[in-house]
């Protein structure tokens, strides 16, 4: 059961202020999930960005999930504040907590698993100095990083998913907001809980399926799960 800790009293936490924009919502004017999920990736850079911490090391998120709060949800024009701390750490891997709030009311809350990786890719223990910067907020939580495997049942529909130029980030990953646009093209907002789990890399040239099924969606690559999701209206 994923855990969403409340804001620490204290330790680093770092707030930004993020305008709800046209290229962002649904023909509703709500903000779409994929937007969401660009806005908790930047703020999460910015974040590390201004920690000052120099490492050779890549973050990748393995989970988001994302819950709504109150009958509300935000809308086009509507000025967020999004404010992210840790939530707890493992040996390779952090947890990552962000509210996103509208006029001091929080209307979403997030929590992503992050895991550190080298040049090469793989996962690397989590440095020292990360710890120097956190380690108040997380007074000492320790959290998982085992994540939960699905696969489509048999009566599952699927279709192609092109993957765009667009979609692509600096290493040739599909980049976890566009993973996330394959969420909204099934799951339209408001939406009371949603969680995307990322199995493997989706990259440059795969032939992608989309699989769905109530409640649930995949991103297959020969037949093979890359990315899974459920969701709960």
């Amino acid at each position: 059961m994923i855990e969403f800790v409340p804001l620490p009293e204290q330790g680093r936490r770092f707030t930004t202020l993020i305008p709800v924009r046209l290229s962002d919502t649904n023909p509703a004017g709500a903000l779409r999930l994929d937007g969401i999920a660009r806005y908790l990736q930047d703020v999460a850079t910015d974040d590390w960005d201004d920690t000052g911490i120099v490492s050779s090391d890549t973050w990748v998120v393995r989970r988001t999930t994302m819950r709504r709060t109150t009958d509300a949800w935000p809308m086009l024009k509507d000025n967020l504040s999004l404010t992210t701390w840790c939530g707890g750490v493992g040996a390779a891997w952090a947890e990552r907590r962000t509210d996103i709030s509208v006029d001091g009311t929080v209307l979403v809350e997030a929590v992503a698993l992050w895991v550190p990786v080298d040049h090469s890719g793989h996962p690397v223990r989590v440095r020292p100095l990360f710890y120097e910067v956190y380690g108040d907020a997380v007074r000492g939580r320790k959290v998982s990083g085992r994540v939960t495997i699905t696969s489509p049942p048999p009566d599952a529909t699927k279709r192609p998913w092109p993957l765009r130029r667009a979609d692509l980030d600096i290493v040739g990953h599909v980049n976890n907001a566009a993973v996330w646009q394959a969420v909204s093209e099934v799951v339209d907002v408001p939406v009371s809980m949603v969680e995307v789990i990322h199995h493997g890399p989706v990259e440059a040239g795969h032939e992608v399926s989309l699989v769905r099924a109530p409640g649930a969606l995949w991103l297959l690559v020969d037949d093979e799960v890359r990315v899974g999701a459920q969701y709960w209206l």
